[in-house]
């Protein structure tokens, strides 16, 4: 049996799972980017995996110059390989004194020169953290950006939705909670980062969480639509 058959059958949550709908695959392994994604979809009825079940899945190069670009390409490169319905999400920090930058080389602002992730989210903060110096707060405006794409197995496209999360940069990192730029990235009306923030605030703000509810509405039109289901 194809692993994308057998993978599918292996159920990733224990909510009940509506057997109209078919099983979506996460283009990451990203483990909390997945339980971000399952923890709106699962409740919904949709059974979802990620890369590390399916050995032959592929890297995927990130060539794209938008966040909508990577997104679609993630998304659509996996689903032509495991024959099955994919989602590509692409996110990241734009900071507006660095002219939108670190945008889609967020992950790799500092050249990624470490094997473990938490090691180069520090050397990307600390790179941020120089690039903005001694800059007042008023000028040290940033936001997140997600963008989520759905392709079918054939390739095409068949839903989007894109979020953001507006804030500022600290000039300390504060707070351990979450990833990548989270312990410098403020919300002012919280006045804390998103390091500081408990999981069920940043579950309800985050560009990520905004943009998977939208994307979660689409879900459910699109699939009420291919399954003729109310």
């Amino acid at each position: 049996m194809p692993q994308s058959q057998s993978a599918s059958k292996q159920t990733s949550n224990p909510a009940a799972i509506n057997s109209s709908y078919p099983p979506l695959v996460l283009g990451s392994h990203n483990q909390k980017k997945k339980g971000e994604l399952t923890a709106l979809l699962a409740p919904l009825g949709f059974e979802i995996h990620d890369l590390s079940e399916f050995p032959n899945a592929i890297d995927v190069e990130e060539s794209g110059t938008t966040f909508t670009e990577n997104a679609r390409q993630k998304a659509v490169e996996q689903a032509k390989i495991l024959k099955m319905w994919v989602i590509g999400e692409d996110s990241g920090l734009e900071v507006e004194a660095l002219g939108g930058r670190p945008g889609v080389y967020s992950a790799r602002f500092a050249g990624q020169p470490f094997e473990e992730r938490w090691k180069n989210d520090e050397a990307n903060n600390d790179k941020l953290l120089e690039e903005l110096g001694d800059l007042p707060p008023e000028k040290r405006g940033a936001r997140y950006v997600c963008h989520i794409a759905l392709s079918d197995p054939d390739g095409n496209i068949r839903a989007e939705a894109e979020n953001y999360c507006c804030g500022r940069i600290r000039t300390e990192r504060s707070g351990t909670n979450g990833f990548g730029y989270d312990p410098l990235f403020e919300i002012v009306e919280y006045h804390k980062t998103f390091g500081e923030l408990s999981p069920e605030i940043k579950a309800c703000i985050s560009h990520r969480a905004c943009a998977l509810r939208e994307f979660s509405e689409k879900l459910l039109q699109l699939f009420s639509k291919t399954t003729g289901m109310p």
